[in-house]
């Protein structure tokens, strides 16, 4: 299962940094990529992970797809708020780790509670910044875009 749920996260990774590379975007992979992303997501939504790790990738994995995907069967909203609260109860029982920041990130994308953001900046803050992996860089500046760029599909009046 595990293996599963880490390959919707990084298949919904790629959708949602597909073409910012500067490659070429074309419809028809990108449209491909959708429908994988949220049928795949679909397909894992009624599972559980069987340990607090594997339940913590598995809504990350959800979380990442729906908000990668354009697709919606018309329930896509009851689907990331079931993901939420089955977040919520597995964040405080997660050790402080990149999944745990990776976790409150994209629940802060989701939800803009600035206590999401300080707990995952507390532990970033933690991790050597000279030596920071790929993926610790990329959540970094993920969690920095959420900061900056709170309610993205919001229009904001004059």
């Amino acid at each position: 299962m595990d293996s599963k749920s880490s390959s919707l996260f990084s298949l919904a990774h790629h959708l949602l940094t597909y073409g910012l590379d500067g490659s070429p975007i074309y419809a028809d992979q990108f449209t491909r990529l959708n429908r994988d992303v949220y049928e795949r997501a679909i397909e894992l939504y009624n599972t559980r992970g069987t340990t607090v790790e594997e339940e913590a990738e598995l809504c990350l994995g959800l979380l990442v797809a729906f908000a990668a995907t354009i697709y919606d069967n018309g329930s896509k909203q009851e689907y990331i708020q079931n993901v939420l609260d089955r977040s919520w109860e597995v964040l405080p029982k997660l050790s402080p780790s990149l999944l745990k920041v990776r976790l409150l990130t994209y629940c802060y994308g989701e939800f803009y509670d600035e206590k999401l953001a300080k707990e995952a900046q507390k532990i970033i803050n933690t991790w050597n910044k000279t030596e920071l992996t790929l993926e610790q860089a990329e959540i970094i500046e993920e969690l920095k875009n959420f900061e900056e760029n709170p309610y993205p599909f919001e229009e904001v009046g004059e």
